[in-house]
């Protein structure tokens, strides 16, 4: 018989121990690679920083492609930045879009977190501009992630 499955966004979410003083440099630091954004197609900047276990903080924004398929998001050049540098461990990632309402991660990006990132690592969510700041986990954003590890051929 088919169970319907609680929604993990209604939960109430505990989330690892991130200081407000470094979420606030987090946030502070992905709105201002939010400013190096190119995006002359969507007028769309968004930043991102994600804060290694050993304290770094890598940033990206995201850049267009006239072939929109070659794109690629802040989250995605944050993390990408990170692992070419040699980092593996992530403890929170913030990013910054949006005027209205803060930018969330698309389908991709949690996906690509979800290669090297645990369920409960904090993502905060923020607009460029100010405003409240969304505090969410990787699970509650990809409950069901496919993760290393599940079953893909060599992968491990």
């Amino acid at each position: 018989m088919f169970r319907q499955q609680e929604n993990p966004l209604k939960k109430k979410q505990e989330l690892p121990e991130i200081s407000r003083p470094v979420r606030a440099l987090l946030v502070k630091a992905a709105r201002e690679a939010a400013d190096r954004a190119y995006c002359p197609y969507s007028q769309y900047p968004v930043g991102a920083a994600a804060l290694t276990v050993d304290g770094q903080i890598y940033t990206g924004c995201n850049v267009e492609n006239a072939s929109y398929g070659l794109s690629n998001c802040a989250e995605r050049t944050a993390l990408f930045k990170a692992v070419s540098a040699g980092s593996r461990g992530f403890a929170a990632l913030a990013i910054a879009g949006g005027a209205r309402q803060a930018a969330s991660p698309c389908g991709a990006c949690r996906q690509v977190m979800a290669e090297f990132c645990a369920p409960d690592m904090p993502v905060f969510m923020a607009r460029l501009q100010g405003g409240r700041v969304t505090a969410t986990t990787l699970g509650a954003l990809l409950p069901l992630a496919f993760r290393p590890g599940a079953g893909a051929p060599g992968r491990s």
